[in-house]
């Protein structure tokens, strides 16, 4: 069997491109090899391991969880299913944080929290680009702290991030107490609505940690805890970056009351897609 033979067969099953990607994966060769070798044979000790990544992938489990692996602001992380597979609006956060970070001029060391770090993704975004700045990234899940900790360590960041196992902030609780103010406060919070799930793709609904995408009946419930402790937190005229969900721009602004500066990013689509304020 050629490659091109193999994807044929898997083309019938799943869309082409990905079954060029998983054979990729397999072969542990660029996309661009299979186009330009597609008489190759593939061997056949790797014909029914194939075989099983196109059945995984027919039945809507992520590629990203198949590969173990999800491109995000120019940086390759491991993702499995612990974490939320990295979305390209997410970068929005990084850019946002990267943009306001440019009027400190070295000036002190930063302080910031990513809040539900999940994969790690945010946070070494950010250390890799911001080299005057300590991060504190909080999960309330084990199992996606051993997978952000994983990704610090594959890109060298593990000294410039501490990997705190708790809700929202609560871990930075006897610091404050000490006086520790941060800089800025980030998160891709849960803000799905929970009726949601029945609407959404088999790949996110079925596969995807439910803590990581669902936070109550309107979607808010994090927001509700995480807008006032980042308050706390935070130091006069601190940042806070939000990513918010579809139709939430309004109801975020009324969480938002009283802090500075509320405004907001659109997507790739135009859609509201991150929350930032300041606080007074």
């Amino acid at each position: 069997m050629t490659l091109r033979q193999a994807i044929d067969d898997a083309s019938l099953h799943i869309a082409r491109r990905d079954a060029e990607l998983l054979l990729a994966h397999l072969l542990q060769q660029p996309r661009a090899f299979l186009l330009a070798h597609p008489e190759a044979p593939l061997p056949s000790a790797l014909q029914a391991t194939f075989k099983t990544l196109i059945a995984r992938r027919a039945a809507h489990e992520p590629l990203q969880y198949i590969t173990g692996n999800q491109e995000f602001y120019g940086l390759d992380f491991h993702v499995d299913p612990a974490v939320l597979i990295p979305r390209p609006e997410t970068e929005h956060l990084v850019e946002a944080i990267l943009l306001w970070a440019t009027q400190f001029h070295d000036e002190h060391t930063l302080q910031i929290a990513d809040v539900g770090t999940g994969s790690g993704a945010i946070a070494i975004a950010l250390a890799t680009h911001l080299a005057g700045a300590h991060f504190y990234a909080t999960d309330i899940s084990t199992a996606a702290l051993e997978v952000a900790r994983h990704n610090a360590r594959t890109h060298g960041r593990e000294n410039r991030i501490e990997f705190l196992h708790c809700d929202l902030l609560e871990g930075l609780n006897e610091r404050f107490a000490q006086g520790l103010r941060l800089d800025a406060v980030l998160s891709n919070p849960p803000y799905v609505p929970a009726d949601d799930a029945a609407t959404m793709q088999p790949e996110v609904v079925h596969h995807e940690p439910h803590t990581a995408l669902f936070a109550g009946a309107d979607g808010l419930n994090i927001y509700r805890r995480l807008i006032p402790a980042a308050h706390a937190a935070l130091r006069s005229q601190g940042l806070l970056v939000l990513e918010i969900g579809y139709g939430q721009r309004d109801a975020i602004a009324n969480l938002l009351t009283g802090w500075h500066n509320v405004r907001f990013l659109d997507d790739y689509q135009g859609l509201p897609r991150a929350a930032l304020a300041q606080r007074p």
